[in-house]
């Protein structure tokens, strides 16, 4: 069973639709641009991409994205019309939609989901939520009206892309450190990353298929040698089940808090869910291992492999998890030191050696194999990519983007973006964890008065510092990704062990999660986690990214016609005039901080 009308993305209304879309006019930062032709919708006019910044400096943001993103188009939706928000979930549905499940809008509208439950009680929305370094998500004061000139402006006619939502990614290390909590500080944290009254309120989860570089050790649904024929006597989600480390228990916590919202508050929506594999079971790979190789281009591996799909999508339904769509490979340009697989050229990451002797043909499985294979158990995506320097390769070998429903992005391919973007749905499918040792000390996102951080040229090394450094990169990658068009952003690791290390033993590697432990054991709710919640709470599927100049933010318009505007302050602690379609909201933006505006108009 589809969570999602098969509709949902088969057309887009927003003047993108997943056939290559006509030219598109291009504007200038902080310049609204003109309309594409076709009605593209134009992504341009808000200004600077994060804080810039050439390096760390005392408290300074590391990494920081730095530079300006031209507009793609124009301001004027397309022919296919505003999206359409489908049915009214559980009190019942309207024409087009069922349940939880949007139906498809006249004319080539996109139908992005129903609006939930209809029973309950609101969800409360402060009017203003700030957070800064140690004085995170504060609902205490208000905005009040009045102003003259504004620092941001917020242009609500100013329509860009239609938005998906806001994920997370489910992986073994993941439950294995929640299963070490008690039930209730457990479901504490499951309440921080999934309630839409009490935390993220993410909507798309992420699962393996299979091992991950975040799981307990290595393994496949398969291991054991097979074919075509007879695979449905080895294939197994046994492993997944496993109540300590399983990603069943996982994703069941996550549905569990749904539940328990959906009779209390209205608007509760259902997870939609997603999976990926990291690696093909070993016999599939010209190693026969699970880490690195390339994966074999024979018939018979490759229609055993698309049935490996099949049987996990079937496998999870029958577990009351259902699945809306799969890709075909995880970062599938790329080798390294864990659970990989290369469909074609590659770089090794390793030994920054590249391989270029086997020409891309994840597309053609993906059009071939796995497309027939599924039918309507679950759409097919394509990638997720990661490397831009093979990103041409694996891109050309699907000749026609209109098998699939989308594309996933991640990492260096925002270089790709304007590229999948004009061809469809687009999803940063996975969110950067930071702590990067290949930059030496730039690439810590750390300084030397963290906490625990007495060794600081080794700091990296020994555990993630998930400080506040990697809070402000952090809005630097969402304002980037978003402003280049994309309809969807997940989060990488969700909850990792304090030191975040991952199954590489080539190159150790710490890396970040939305939630860590201390070194005592207790919860960490990291300062990543309440940037990417001032953007991820409010902001509901079936929003559309409005227009917004001045200052360093982004606004949306949720269907129910209200305005959530995140922003980010990197200078001192400063009052802000906002204007909201000529309504003008005072408020200070605490220093180095960062503040969400809740607005309906008329109220």
């Amino acid at each position: 069973m589809k969570t999602l009308n098969r509709t949902f993305i088969s057309t887009v209304g927003i003047g993108m639709g997943l056939s290559l879309l006509g030219a598109v006019a291009c504007g200038t930062s902080n310049d609204p641009g003109n309309p594409g032709a076709g009605g593209t919708a134009q992504v341009g006019g808000d200004g600077n991409v994060g804080s810039g910044g050439a390096g760390p400096g005392a408290g300074g943001l590391v990494n920081g994205a730095g530079g300006n993103v031209n507009g793609t188009g124009g301001d004027t939706p397309g022919g296919g019309g505003a999206p359409g928000v489908g049915g009214d979930g559980g009190g019942g549905a309207a024409a087009g939609g069922n349940g939880n499940t949007g139906g498809s809008g006249a004319g080539g509208e996109v139908g992005v989901g129903g609006s939930g439950t209809t029973e309950g009680e609101p969800i409360p929305k402060p009017k203003l939520i700030t957070s800064a370094a140690g004085a995170f998500w504060k609902t205490d004061a208000e905005p009040t009206m009045g102003g003259t000139t504004a620092n941001i402006t917020v242009n609500p006619s100013m329509e860009h892309q239609a938005w998906l939502g806001w994920g997370g990614t489910f992986n073994e290390v993941g439950w294995r450190e929640l299963m070490k909590l008690d039930a209730a500080e457990r479901e504490r944290v499951m309440k921080l990353l999934f309630s839409r009254v009490d935390g993220l309120a993410l909507t798309w989860g992420r699962i393996p298929i299979g091992a991950s570089d975040y799981a307990v050790e290595r393994y496949t649904l398969c291991d054991a040698p097979c074919n075509a024929d007879n695979i449905e006597t080895t294939f197994s989600i046994d492993h997944d089940k496993d109540p300590q480390r399983g990603l069943i228990p996982y994703v069941k916590a996550a549905q569990a808090v749904v539940e328990a919202e959906k009779a209390q508050y209205k608007g509760i929506r259902d997870i939609t869910f997603w999976g990926s594999p990291w690696t093909p079971p070993p016999w599939m790979k010209t190693n026969n291992a699970y880490d690195k190789g390339v994966m074999k281009n024979d018939t018979a591996t490759r229609k055993a492999y698309a049935k490996y799909f099949r049987l996990w999508v079937e496998g999870y339904e029958a577990e009351g998890i259902p699945i809306d769509h799969v890709y075909a490979q995880n970062e599938p340009g790329w080798s390294q030191g864990y659970p990989t697989c290369a469909w074609g050229p590659y770089t090794d990451s390793t030994t920054n050696t590249d391989n270029t002797a086997t020409p891309a043909f994840l597309g053609n499985f993906v059009a071939e194999d796995l497309i027939p294979e599924l039918g309507d158990k679950a759409d097919v995506w394509f990638g997720t990519f990661s490397n831009s320097k093979y990103f041409s390769n694996y891109w050309g070998s699907l000749s026609d983007k209109s098998l699939v429903k989308g594309t996933g992005l991640q990492w260096a391919t925002i270089d790709n973006a304007s590229t999948a973007v004009s061809a469809g749905l687009t999803m940063q499918s996975e969110h950067k964890c930071g702590n990067y040792p290949w930059l030496g000390d730039q690439g810590k996102t750390s300084t030397a008065a963290s906490a625990e951080a007495a060794d600081y040229d080794t700091f990296w090394k020994d555990w993630a510092p998930n400080n506040y450094n990697y809070a402000v990169e952090s809005w630097g990658l969402f304002k980037e990704w978003i402003t280049a068009g994309v309809n969807g952003y997940s989060a990488w690791n969700m909850v990792l062990d304090r030191v975040g290390r991952n199954l590489d033993q080539e190159r150790p590697w710490p890396q970040n999660a939305l939630i860590s432990f201390n070194q005592d054991g207790t919860v960490n709710v990291t300062p990543y986690y309440y940037a990417f919640r001032h953007l991820t709470q409010y902001v509901e599927p079936g929003a559309k990214r409005i227009g917004v100049s001045g200052g360093d933010a982004l606004a949306f318009k949720n269907p129910d016609g209200s305005i959530v505007v995140a922003m980010f302050n990197s200078g001192n602690a400063a009052q802000t005039t906002l204007s909201i379609g000529g309504t003008m909201l005072q408020f200070t933006i605490p220093q180095r901080g960062f503040a969400t505006v809740n607005y309906t108009p008329g109220e």
